[in-house]
């Protein structure tokens, strides 16, 4: 049997019908930039995330550095990141002008440890960005507490987290702000790259909403400088349809996330993970710990088992980050799940034999 880590397209099959009349509707009237696709999408996201406003953009990563930019982040200005998180985290802070600082991450959730925080402050930190990773949410409380005390904002990257919640609130609507990612791959994928920033402050909405379109609200008068950091309309259309699956697809990754868990609990060389009450996790990737990864991905692969690493290399080991001088040793936690994690496949399409099937593959592996 061959199970693939993702599969796209069993989950296009299934909305192709919907979105094709769009993406003709599209061609047809022209209206490739801005209109009622951006506009719908952008209320009916922010109404799914519990947010007042959603601003649509170009990617992820963009949306991101703008919401830096909005609140107004200055050069040599720090933000405190987790070093266990993709690069565009980072990347976002140095683009917008900042310095990311990094902090290590907890052992069991994987997200940012709030105990490394304040350590981490200086008198040039102005926030804190926490990473909701693999569709966990982060210690949204605990990392509110410092940012508090500390006079700091605390916006989530919630590239991972379509509609995770934390204590019954929904990502996207805790922080000052927060990004997402509509890479193909994610739970709310687009059919290309888009992105978008929600918020509840309607000034830094209207801020993102100049940056994504060359600082202008009004055509050829511009305010500030800006981007072109548009959504595409086509990939608006494409995620309106797909919002109204998202719910039901997420329950499917819960219903896989609980058959790997049964099946693999009674199994001491795999560690599962773990899911702190008060959180709802949409598992847009299901992570494990073993010994000898490598080894065992290996072994996987001859079997038909597709894995991917998430992540191999922590960002202060990186090479873009040399400069910041952080040797091995620098974030222990971060650097053991770097040669321990392993991510099984995980998409709503699965079906019970192809888990069963990874399951019987990865006990054979790890044993």
């Amino acid at each position: 049997m061959n199970v693939p880590f993702l599969d796209l397209k069993a989950q296009h099959r299934t909305v192709k019908a919907e979105v094709m009349p769009l993406w003709e509707e599209i061609l047809d009237s022209a209206a490739f930039v801005g209109g009622k696709h951006i506009s719908g999408f952008e209320q009916e996201f922010a109404q799914a995330c519990r947010a007042l406003h959603c601003v649509a953009v170009a990617n992820g990563t963009v949306a991101l550095q703008f919401i830096f930019q909005a609140l107004g982040l200055k050069p040599a200005d720090e933000v405190i990141v987790p070093v266990n998180t993709f690069i565009a985290t980072a990347e976002a802070v140095s683009a917008a002008g900042g310095k990311p600082v990094f902090v290590d991450v907890l052992p069991d959730t994987y997200n940012i440890d709030p105990a490394g925080l304040e350590p981490a402050i200086t008198s040039k930190t102005r926030g804190i960005a926490a990473v909701h990773l693999y569709g966990q949410p982060a210690d949204m409380d605990s990392v509110a507490a410092v940012a508090g005390e500390f006079g700091l904002w605390v916006i989530e990257d919630a590239a991972q987290a379509h509609l995770a919640e934390y204590k019954g609130r929904r990502a996207g609507s805790m922080g000052i702000a927060a990004g997402f990612s509509f890479y193909p791959g994610k739970n709310l994928g687009a059919c290309g790259d888009a992105g978008a920033v929600t918020t509840n402050d309607p000034e830094l909405a209207e801020m993102l909403r100049k940056l994504r379109n060359h600082g202008s609200a009004k055509k050829y008068y511009h305010d500030i400088e800006g981007y072109n950091g548009r959504c595409a309309a086509v990939q608006a259309a494409a995620l309106r349809v797909k919002l109204k699956y998202l719910p039901q697809w997420n329950e499917k990754r819960r219903q896989h996330a609980r058959h790997y868990i049964h099946l693999l609990g009674d199994v001491p060389e795999v560690v599962l993970p773990t899911v702190p009450e008060d959180c709802m996790p949409i598992w847009h990737l299901f992570v494990v710990q073993v010994g000898n990864r490598d080894s065992v991905q290996q072994a996987l692969a001859e079997k038909g088992v597709a894995t991917a690493l998430h992540y191999p290399v922590p960002l202060h080991l990186q090479r873009a980050y040399a400069h910041m001088n952080l040797a091995e040793g620098a974030f222990p936690v971060a650097e053991a799940c770097a040669r321990r994690l392993l991510s099984l496949p995980m998409y709503p399409e699965l079906d019970d034999g192809q888990i069963e099937y990874v399951c019987q593959c990865l006990k054979e592996a790890v044993r």
